[in-house]
């Protein structure tokens, strides 16, 4: 019995035995296979490498001899460059030595022209010099032969018995009306000569603009020549075009009744003598219609530009214009006239001054003599509708001095303002009073306008002195100022 256990736990162990020498087979054939992968997966990394550092070495070949091209190339550009720079510096160093020996010529001409300038200086200076001597000499020769004329007179006149000194005096005055005479005629020759020049010129002007404006007149005539071939073409046209439209659109009433009644008879002379008159008539009338254009143009003398066909007008429009123009004629008669309307709103009537100027008063204060001052003033309407304002004059203390310029500004709305500029020239150290005058729609009104010379103006800063209360043999003071505030300086004591 025990060996049968021993022999059957043996053939137990033995199938266990079997498997594990199976797994042991089939684990080195894994370890195998491995090995052999691992190998290959080198071999191919190897290859792998191997591949990659050809590649890379080919790639540092060819990028070495890019680099030695582009190193030759731009050697070479640099030897091109060098040799144009070369070149160019060459032609530009002959430009400057030509313009550098161009300049020395200018200057060596001009250096000689000056020298020639002080030679001939020198020789017109030597020259004048001889002349005046030559002509002081000649002054002294004529002085001398005056004096002595001048003393034979005087010997003549005492031998005479005459007034010596009035005799020389009538005489140098006699002298000097020649030479005025002398210069008078020259200069009157002087401005014969300007006059006649002058009017040479006017009459070449003349003559231009007549030239110019018989021109002006020829191109007008060609152009009135030109828009009547024009109008007479187009009407030719519009002829044509009447015609061919009763040709095609609109036959005869002969032609027609000739149709229905007999087709054999179509000539024209059998048709009656009242049909074909009223065919005539409305072929005139029809050639009346379309001869003249649909829309009026500028060639047509009749036709004017402002005045408004007579289907668009409303006849209200044309009672509200009429009345509007009588309105605006009355307004003007009354203002030329001075016949003044009141102006009567719902509000109540306008009262005072139409215009309000700012400022109120045109003050030209501490003036002085021969100087110019201006001032600007500005007119609001401040009634209640519409006015007008036209400037009437100044005083007449004032007219010698003062100047308005004043634009009239037409119709002015409540509440709108106008300018006017007074300009004062004093002739005199003296103040002046007066007013400048206007008229408005609603009555006269005038801005008042002063001119005060410089004066002193002394004022205290106390009207009181005040000691207050004191010891006896006390000593109190009190400071006053005295102020001029005029423009004019004065002393005091």
């Amino acid at each position: 019995l025990e060996m049968w256990e021993i022999q059957i736990e043996e053939g137990k162990y033995e199938v266990l035995r079997d498997k594990l020498q199976e797994e042991e087979k089939q684990l080195q054939k894994h370890y195998q296979e491995q090995r052999e992968r691992r190998i290959g997966e080198e071999r191919r990394t190897a290859l792998q490498a191997e591949g990659q550092r050809r590649s890379r070495l080919r790639k540092e070949e060819k990028a070495q001899k890019e680099y030695e091209e582009r190193k030759k190339k731009i050697l070479e550009d640099a030897k091109k460059n060098h040799e144009k720079a070369a070149c160019f510096l060459r032609q530009s160093t002959a430009r400057i030595h030509d313009k550098i020996a161009k300049e020395e010529e200018k200057t060596q001409e001009h250096m000689e022209r000056r020298i020639q300038a002080v030679l001939s200086l020198k020789t017109s200076i030597a020259s004048n010099r001889e002349k005046l001597q030559t002509l002081q000499v000649l002054n002294k020769a004529k002085a001398l032969e005056a004096k002595k004329e001048e003393m034979k007179m005087r010997e003549a006149i005492l031998a005479e018995g005459g007034n010596v000194v009035k005799e020389v005096f009538l005489h140098k005055r006699q002298l000097k009306h020649d030479k005025e005479e002398q210069a008078f005629r020259e200069l009157q020759k002087s401005r014969k000569i300007e006059i006649v020049s002058r009017i040479l010129k006017e009459k070449a002007s003349v003559d231009k603009q007549r030239e110019s404006q018989s021109r002006i007149r020829a191109a007008k005539a060609r152009a009135e020549k030109l828009v009547t071939v024009v109008k007479s073409f187009f009407n030719c046209i519009l002829q044509t075009c009447a015609l061919s439209q009763e040709s095609w659109l609109s036959p005869a009433p002969g032609a027609l009744a000739a149709e229905g009644t007999a087709p054999e008879e179509g000539s024209p002379e059998d048709t009656p003598q009242d049909v074909l008159w009223e065919s005539g008539d409305d072929e005139e009338e029809k050639e009346k219609t379309l001869l003249e254009p649909e829309f009026p143009g500028l060639w047509g003398k009749e036709y004017d530009l402002h005045k408004i066909p007579k289907e668009e007008v409303d006849p209200t429009q044309l009672a509200i214009r009429a009345l509007k123009k009588e309105m605006s004629e009355k307004k003007m008669e009354e203002f030329q006239t001075g016949t003044l309307a009141k102006q009567i709103v719902p509000g109540g009537e306008h009262k005072g001054c139409a215009f309000h100027s700012k400022p109120s008063c045109i003050h030209f204060k501490d003036f002085d003599v021969g100087q110019t001052y201006k001032k600007k003033i500005i007119l609001t309407n401040a009634s209640y509708s519409v006015n007008y304002c036209r400037l009437v004059g100044i005083s007449e203390c004032l007219k010698d001095f003062i100047s308005v310029h004043f634009d009239p500004p037409g119709k002015m709305s409540s509440g709108m303002s106008c300018e006017f500029v007074v300009t004062f020239k004093p002739m005199i150290n003296e103040s002046l009073e007066g007013e400048v005058l206007f008229v408005a729609q609603t009555g006269p009104f005038s801005v008042p306008l002063k001119c005060t010379v410089k004066s002193c103006v002394l004022a205290l800063d106390k009207e009181l002195i005040d000691f207050g209360s004191h010891v006896v043999g006390e000593t109190i003071s009190r400071t006053i100022s005295l102020t001029n505030s005029g423009a004019l300086g004065t002393r005091f004591k």
